[in-house]
């Protein structure tokens, strides 16, 4: 029982292998600032660009982390930046469109 004990002080926080990842934090990172981005902005009706295009960003960049991902920890968060991207996306996609309701 003393492997319950020791720090995991090698890697990320988000790796519980200790191996570093850094495409997949980026990854996470950007899908969760894109997630934000988009989620807030989709509350106006008059920013529906800015919320659908960071929306489908958010989307894709989550997408391709997940398909890259190698740890739980990593999948939730992205998961997470999943959910605001796609409310944000259908949100805009809602009040106008990709192109400004053209």
């Amino acid at each position: 029982m003393a492997q319950a004990l020791r720090p995991n002080t090698a890697g990320s926080l988000l790796a519980t292998d200790g191996k570093r990842r850094p495409l997949q934090d980026t990854l996470l990172w950007v899908t969760a600032v894109l997630g934000v981005t988009a989620f807030v902005t989709a509350m106006f009706d008059s920013l529906h660009l800015i919320s659908s295009w960071t929306g489908l960003v958010g989307i894709l960049t989550g997408a391709y982390g997940q398909w890259i991902s190698e740890t739980t920890r990593a999948r939730f968060a992205l998961v997470m930046g999943l959910g605001a991207s796609a409310i944000g996306f259908f949100l805009g996609m809602a009040h106008g469109g990709l192109f400004g309701g053209l």
